[in-house]
């Protein structure tokens, strides 16, 4: 599977002490002003060596438990300036350098941005980012395990566990994108603080991000899902279908799911270049004058919607094939043939992309062609054998492409983005006052609520009347039985 890598930003070096000012009654918000910088700080070392470390020897976990590290902090010093514990002695610019609307990141300039918004909304991008790149170096590590002939039932379990585990941070991403572009740019835009901002942090890209994300996790379920029978189906390729094989149509319509998921995608991705009046002065593959996100990421999501289209297309020529009835011989073909040109037009779509000078970007493609290639040949065997019986068996007419158009089911999502929950703030209000509920709530349940007789219920009148204690309030078994 080819999962795209995103090229992390870096920041520029700013400290918070310059600019707050410690207004909380007891002044003890210097040594939180001061883990703020410092949080900050590791955060800017560990994105200088990520760009200088070579990919398959980056450290995303420790990028990830950084930035765990800083957010906390970072809310923590929103909600006081919100608070009025801390103020402002001018508006922080905090720089970052763009990488989803540049080709290389050592030509694109950092961005000035003004606000605690921008850096909250670069720190979770990155977020996201490390969190995509992290699951895409957990199957790279992988390799093809499933067609291994000498690969035991506890190693493909195993692998199996890990392909599991890159889901999970694929849907976590996609939450954090969602995150992102749903709440932090929202509130960023609800705060009035002007001035441009890179596509990179555009509500329409961040939407993008989220369904890119989504999309390599359902794939990747798929590749699960398939993976018990892979080394069957390499053996003895094409029909009849092994026994461990799971359902085609559910296939196809997981595979609809996902390409659906990338065209979405890449509308969304291009909405910040149409919407500018400056859009033809971009360049081909950077940010230009008109702020368009990078080629090579449109592209990507060009070939991947390409490439679940025609396996969607695949299965259903299969499924149609294996389901036993005589009248879908022609279907069989028909969504066979359709499956075949889709693969033969990406392969030479791919190929007029592979010199590269980027060799990251270069062994990417080759890895799509070898992909497309193998999808390719297996799509021919099924199509020669189904049209030799369509030919000499059932003789049913080939249905033209539009008829099958009618045919396809809608997708099936297999999988969902995993809500990003915004950290509790180090320190600020919010903070104390979870403190304080806490607090609050453990003493309330330690008060019982007892009956209690007045002065007036235990002085006896003139009538001598039987003293009547008051209702208890409580309803359950055994109310007012405490003495």
């Amino acid at each position: 599977m080819n999962i795209y890598l995103y090229h992390l930003p870096t920041t520029g070096t700013i400290s918070f002490g310059d600019f707050c000012i410690d207004t909380s009654p007891e002044k003890t918000y210097a040594q939180h002003i001061a883990e703020v910088t410092q949080a900050r700080a590791n955060l800017r070392a560990v994105l200088k060596e990520n760009k200088r470390t070579h990919d398959s020897e980056k450290d995303y976990l420790r990028l990830v438990k950084v930035l765990d590290d800083y957010l906390p902090q970072l809310y923590g010093m929103m909600t006081s300036v919100a608070s009025g514990t801390v103020s402002l002695r001018f508006e922080p610019v905090f720089s970052w350098r763009t990488t989803l609307s540049s080709q290389l990141l050592n030509t694109c300039p950092r961005v000035p941005l003004p606000s605690l918004h921008a850096d909250l909304a670069f720190s979770l991008l990155t977020y996201g980012m490390a969190l995509s790149n992290f699951a895409r170096l957990t199957v790279n590590a992988l390799g093809n395990y499933e067609h291994e002939p000498a690969i035991s039932g506890i190693e493909r379990n195993a692998k199996d566990e890990k392909l599991s585990f890159a889901v999970s941070l694929f849907c976590r991403a996609s939450g954090v994108f969602a995150h992102l572009s749903k709440s932090v740019l929202t509130d960023w835009n609800n705060a009035g603080v002007s001035g441009p901002r890179p596509p990179d942090l555009a509500t329409e890209v961040c939407a993008a991000l989220s369904k890119m994300a989504l999309a390599d996790a359902q794939a990747l379920a798929v590749r699960k899902l398939l993976s018990r029978s892979a080394y069957e189906s390499a053996l003895s390729p094409g029909p009849p279908l092994p026994k461990s094989h799971p359902s085609t149509a559910l296939l196809a319509k997981l595979h609809l799911e996902c390409a659906s998921l990338y065209i979405s995608a890449r509308s969304l991705a291009l909405t910040p270049g149409k919407v500018r009046a400056t859009r033809n002065a971009a360049s081909e593959n950077g940010m230009g004058a008109s702020g368009e996100i990078i080629g090579e990421l449109t592209r990507h999501l060009t070939d991947e919607a390409a490439f679940h289209s025609a396996l969607a297309h695949k299965w259903l020529g299969v499924d149609a094939g294996e389901s036993g009835v005589a009248t879908k011989g022609g279907e069989a073909v028909g969504f066979l043939a359709w499956a075949k040109r889709e693969l033969e037009d990406l392969c030479g779509s791919i190929k007029g992309h592979l010199l590269r000078k980027d060799r990251t970007l270069g062994e990417g493609r080759r890895g799509k062609k070898e992909r497309t290639t193998h999808e390719l040949e297996s799509v021919e065997v099924f199509l020669s054998h189904y049209k030799k019986m369509n030919d000499t068996i059932t003789f049913q007419p080939v249905p033209k492409q539009s008829d099958l158009q009618t045919k396809i089911p809608a997708g099936r999502l297999a999988v969902s983005p995993k809500p990003y929950q915004a950290p509790v703030p180090a320190f600020g209000s919010t903070a104390s006052d979870k403190a304080r509920s806490l607090a609050d709530a453990m003493k309330n349940s330690l008060n019982l609520d007892v009956p209690r007789r007045t002065a007036s219920d235990t002085d006896s009148d003139s009538d001598d009347e039987p003293v009547k204690e008051l209702p208890s309030r409580k309803t359950y078994a055994g109310a007012g039985s405490y003495f």
